[in-house]
C-alpha cells in the first residue's frame, strides 16, 4: 500500500501515443496469460482489459478510488489481534503453540492454513522477537507501512513501505519487533498453488522462474530469499492491493483470482530484477544476478569484456566465475535469452525469420537455423506454425 507509488512507465501518459506504447508493452505478457486464459489474449476487450489491469498504470499517481481501497486495508490489517491484546499485557514471547507442535521452531503451514486450501493472508504480529525459524510452505511478506527488520540467512534485510520479501522453505528468519504502525501483510502459500504462475510465465530462463523452482525443490542455487524494493513500481503495487483485497474480502473463485495475479505479479517482477537485492553479504548472488540482468538488457550485442569493464573485473575471472556460479558459461547464457527471444517474436509477431535473426543478435540466418534447431529440435518456421 504504498504511497510513493508512481508511473515507471517510459511514454508519456498522455494522448493516443501511451495508449499504442502500452498495448505494444503487454503484448507479450498477454500472450504469455492467454496460453492459461486464452478469453482474455483474445484481440479486442480481453486484451485491452488485460492491457489496463497491467497498465492501468500509464498515470502519474493513485486515482481517489485506490486511496480509498489503500486506506481501508490499512485499516482493516491494523486492528490488533487477540495475539497482539496478549503480547500488549505482558506476555514477552510468541505462543508457540499457535505456530507448531514441534520442538524445533518450523512454521508449519497445518496451522496456519484451512484444510484443502494453498494461500491464505495474515497481519503480521507487532510487538515481539521472532526468534530463528524456518517454514514448511512459501512466504511472501509484504510491507504495508512503516518497516521490519529481518535477519535472513544471517543477512540484515530492513523491509520498507511498498516492498516484498520472498522466502523459501530453507531460509532461516530472524524478526526483530514491530511498532503499532508497522503493518506488514504475510502470505503463506503452498507451492502448488504456483503451477498456474508456472505456465504463465512459460519456458523462458529467468532469477525468478528459478527461484520458485528451488522453492519447490527446496534448493537454493540463487539463494533463499528475494528482496524487491519495489514501492515506486505502481503495476507491482497494484496487484499485490489486488491479492489483499480479494483474500480479506473472501472473494468467490478467489484461488483462481489470485493464482492469475501472481502470475501477473511475478512476470512484472522479472522485468524489475535490478531493485533486486538478494544478500548484501552474498557477492557471488550478487555477480550472478548483474550477468543475468545485464544478458536481459543487452543480448542483442551485450559482450564480455564489455560487461567486465562494466564489473571492474578482468574477463578471463569473470568467465570462470561465471560457469562456476550458474554452471553455463557467457556464450551459453547469451545464447538461451537470444533464441527464448526469437521464440517470443515467432509467436507474437509476424515478422519474417531474417528479421528476427537480427533482432536478437545473429548476422548469420544459417547458423540460427542450426541453433535454433538444436534448441527446439525444429526449425523456427516448424516452431512458428505450431502455435494456434
Amino acid at each position: 500500500m504504498s504511497n510513493r507509488a508512481e508511473n515507471s512507465f517510459p511514454y508519456s501518459p498522455r494522448g493516443p501515443c501511451a495508449a499504442l506504447a502500452a498495448n505494444f508493452y503487454c503484448t507479450g505478457l498477454c500472450n504469455r496469460v492467454g496460453e492459461v486464459f486464452p478469453l482474455l489474449a483474445a484481440p479486442g476487450p480481453g486484451q485491452l482489459l488485460l492491457a489496463n489491469f497491467l497498465l492501468g498504470p500509464v498515470r502519474i499517481k493513485r486515482t481517489p478510488q485506490e486511496e480509498a481501497m489503500n486506506r481501508e486495508l490499512i485499516e482493516k490489517l491494523s486492528v490488533i489481534t487477540k495475539e497482539e491484546q496478549e503480547l500488549l499485557s505482558g506476555r514477552g514471547e510468541i505462543d508457540r503453540t499457535l505456530y507448531t507442535e514441534q520442538s524445533q521452531l518450523i512454521i508449519d503451514s497445518r496451522k496456519m492454513l484451512e484444510s484443502g486450501k494453498l494461500i491464505r493472508i495474515r497481519p503480521h504480529t507487532r510487538f515481539v522477537h521472532f526468534p530463528r525459524h524456518r517454514h514448511n510452505y512459501v512466504e511472501v511478506i509484504y510491507m504495508c507501512q512503516g518497516q521490519t527488520t529481518h535477519i535472513v540467512d544471517n543477512n540484515e534485510v530492513v523491509l520498507e513501505e511498498g516492498e516484498l520479501l520472498f522466502l523459501n522453505q530453507n531460509a532461516v528468519q530472524e524478526i526483530l519487533p514491530a511498532g503499532r504502525e508497522d503493518i506488514a501483510v504475510n502470505f503463506i502459500i503452498l507451492p502448488e498453488f504456483f503451477d498456474t504462475t508456472f505456465r504463465m510465465m512459460g519456458e523462458d530462463e529467468n532469477i525468478l522462474r528459478d527461484f520458485l523452482v528451488d522453492c519447490l525443490r527446496q534448493e537454493g542455487s540463487y539463494g533463499r530469499y528475494l528482496h524487491f524494493k519495489v514501492a515506486d513500481v505502481l503495476p507491482v503495487q497494484n496487484l499485490v492491493e489486488n491479492m489483499v483485497w480479494t483474500l480479506l474480502n473472501n472473494q468467490p473463485s478467489k484461488r483462481s483470482i489470485n493464482q492469475f495475479t501472481m502470475g501477473l505479479l511475478l512476470l512484472q517482477l522479472v522485468h524489475h530484477t535490478d531493485r533486486l537485492g538478494a544478500g548484501e553479504g552474498d557477492c557471488d548472488r550478487q555477480l550472478v544476478f548483474q550477468v543475468l540482468r545485464y544478458i536481459d538488457e543487452h543480448y542483442r550485442d551485450g559482450q564480455l569484456s564489455q560487461l567486465a569493464a562494466s564489473l571492474g573485473r578482468d574477463v578471463p575471472w569473470l568467465s570462470r566465475a561465471i560457469k562456476q556460479l550458474s554452471g553455463r558459461t557467457y556464450k551459453e547464457l547469451l545464447q538461451t535469452k537470444r533464441l527464448n527471444q526469437a521464440a517470443f517474436l515467432l509467436q507474437t509477431t509476424k515478422l519474417p525469420v531474417t528479421d528476427i535473426c537480427a533482432a536478437v543478435g545473429y548476422d548469420n540466418t544459417s547458423y540460427f537455423h542450426r541453433i535454433f534447431r538444436q534448441h527446439y529440435d525444429m526449425s523456427p518456421r516448424e516452431y512458428r506454425l505450431r502455435v494456434p
